[in-house]
């Protein structure tokens, strides 16, 4: 592992097949949900890639059933409490989305079980998602009490539409990953057991690829999410003002009950 990945600690790297940097979140006992750590190297990791001229695909995947339960309550109630905390991870979320749809190189995503919030960012964003039939994909942010933010305003309406993505995120409804593909909102979806090999066979023709080809077309397709920047950063600032509200801590406290005695994988949020 060269010297730039040495210094993350909730993601852990390897390399599966020649020039294809696999990333996986892990957050162990937690199903991978994003602290205040993790939230800070998702923001990260893609300028490393960018630059990284020994990569030509990378993959985003979670550590065992899941892939990530979104942020972790404990950060969520620091944001709540601390006003520092909220603007950091405020910028964080910015850096996060823009970081990804910037990024150089073509990313897959493969999601299996709950795949929600400031994780579902990087599986939504990759270039080519996929998805478990299983997999639970949820925004999660009207159930906490906030507005749908992240990245949810500028990719779920180009995705499934503008009546699906309000259905979805207004209700915060999990969609499987077979109603996923179905909509729209993810490119593939697969059986459990053949995920992780679809998305290193996708991976591996991505890196075999015309880099030149592949880099522009990835920047003008891109360009429809630039346009909703605007709409993204508006959303953004909507969410993260909610979380000085009254609901905000009336959704931790039903959130905090629902993962009792431990974390539920059916009930993520």
């Amino acid at each position: 592992m060269t010297d730039r990945y040495a210094k993350y600690q909730r993601l852990k790297f390897d390399w599966p097949d020649e020039r294809i940097l696999r990333v996986t979140m892990e957050n162990p006992g937690r199903l991978n949900s994003a602290d205040r750590i993790m939230h800070g190297e998702l923001v990260e990791v893609w300028r490393d890639i960018d630059s990284d001229p020994n990569v030509s695909a990378a993959i985003i995947r979670g550590a065992g059933n899941a892939f990530s339960a979104g942020g972790d309550l404990d950060l969520v109630k620091e944001m709540s409490e601390d006003f520092e905390t909220l603007t950091r991870v405020w910028k964080e979320a910015r850096d996060l989305v823009y970081n990804l749809v910037n990024c150089s190189k073509p990313l897959v995503s493969a999601m299996e079980g709950p795949a929600v919030g400031a994780g579902l960012v990087a599986g939504l964003l990759a270039d080519i998602s996929i998805a478990s039939r299983t997999a639970r994909i949820i925004d999660g942010h009207t159930r906490l009490g906030v507005a749908a933010g992240d990245h949810a305003a500028i990719v779920w309406p180009l995705l499934c539409g503008l009546a699906k993505s309000k259905y979805y995120l207004m209700l915060c409804e999990p969609v499987s990953g077979e109603e996923a593909e179905r909509i729209g909102l993810v490119s593939l979806c697969t059986e459990p057991e053949d995920l992780h090999d679809k998305a290193l066979e996708v991976a591996r023709k991505l890196a075999v690829g015309s880099p030149t080809a592949l880099r522009w077309t990835k920047y003008a397709l891109n360009n429809w999410l630039r346009m909703a920047g605007p709409t993204f950063d508006t959303s953004l600032a909507l969410e993260f003002m909610g979380f000085n509200g009254p609901d905000v801590r009336e959704g931790l406290a039903s959130l905090r009950e629902k993962r009792k005695p431990e974390f539920n994988p059916k009930c993520p949020l």
